[in-house]
């Protein structure tokens, strides 16, 4: 079976990397190769460096971006590292990177993979399949705080407290091992108001479990701040962000490089940034996106422009 991944504000990204032809450019979030082909499509003789964890998305854009151009690199790595991959191969600054955030489409849409709680499989959620932390290790071992804490840090779950309660009393029968499982486990920890209202019951835990699992947030901001770094002279960085908590660390980075700073205590003008905004709000889907692609309602866009 094909999987297709569709992606999100794809012309919107285009143009606010205002992509140089003999630049250098990264993909930090390879996936399908939606974003990366048209970047691609775009270069003369500049270059395009690709990250991915997923040995899937790395086959299926090989062969999509193989038919453009060779002018690419894909690197088979968390983008968290992407700074030091780069270096490896002598690249010390960059004019343009995008980072499209988040679960490509097909990784929810293969069953096998437990991100979804659509398909029931293996309790297991990892971007890179050669790290050991999963879902199910996660939802078998964790104390019952630290479920509450994940629950609610990373998806502000309401019943946090309810649902891993559920969890610890259903686990000393036996292991939850599969999606289904773990769903019915939350479902029958909800009032049937929450069951009978709009959404999945289980989609804020299964986002809190796959942030946890791959470490999404330090990862991110790591990155984030790297890549701000190896900027070049209007180069540019574009993120989209799915949920607020990408967005907020994205938001606050932003805003700290592009705010000019006061030497303390000292009477003398404050230093300008070196950066700006490129829009003062966020970017976000067209109704025409909104209705061809459902994975575009939650998406936002943030540019940043070294001057």
């Amino acid at each position: 079976m094909e999987y297709i991944h569709k992606p999100v504000l794809l012309n919107e990204a285009i143009e606010n990397l205002n992509i140089k032809e003999d630049g250098i450019y990264v993909d930090a979030t390879l996936g399908g190769g939606g974003h990366s082909s048209v970047i691609l499509s775009k270069l003369k003789n500049g270059h395009l460096y690709c990250f991915d964890q997923d040995d899937y998305a790395i086959s299926k854009a090989n062969e999509k971006l193989n038919k453009i151009s060779n002018n690419y690199t894909i690197i088979k790595n968390n983008f968290v590292n992407l700074k030091e991959e780069l270096l490896k191969l002598n690249i010390n600054h960059i004019d343009g990177i995008l980072y499209d955030l988040g679960v490509s489409s097909f990784q929810f849409d293969i069953p096998d993979r437990g991100f979804s709680y659509n398909y029931d499989a293996k309790l297991d959620m990892r971007m890179n399949q050669d790290n050991d932390l999963t879902a199910e290790f996660i939802i078998n071992n964790y104390k019952y705080e630290d479920l509450v804490r994940i629950f609610y840090r990373y998806s502000e779950e309401p019943f946090s407290k309810q649902i891993a309660r559920k969890i610890e009393e259903y686990r000393k029968t036996k292991p939850i091992k599969t999606t289904f499982e773990l769903v019915d486990i939350i479902k029958s920890a909800l009032p049937q108001k929450v069951l009978n209202s709009k959404g999945h019951p289980a989609k804020r835990v299964f986002q809190a479990l796959r942030i946890e699992v791959n470490d999404e947030l330090k990862v991110f901001e790591k990155s984030l701040k790297d890549a701000i770094e190896m900027l070049n002279n209007d180069g540019r960085i574009v993120v989209i962000t799915f949920h607020s908590l990408e967005d907020r660390i994205a938001k606050d980075i932003f805003k700290d490089v592009t705010t000019s700073k006061d030497p303390l205590g000292l009477p003398t003008m404050p230093k300008e940034s070196l950066y700006e905004l490129v829009n003062k709000h966020v970017i976000t889907a067209s109704q025409e996106e909104l209705e061809e692609n459902n994975r575009a309602h939650s998406a936002k866009m943030r540019v940043l422009r070294k001057k």
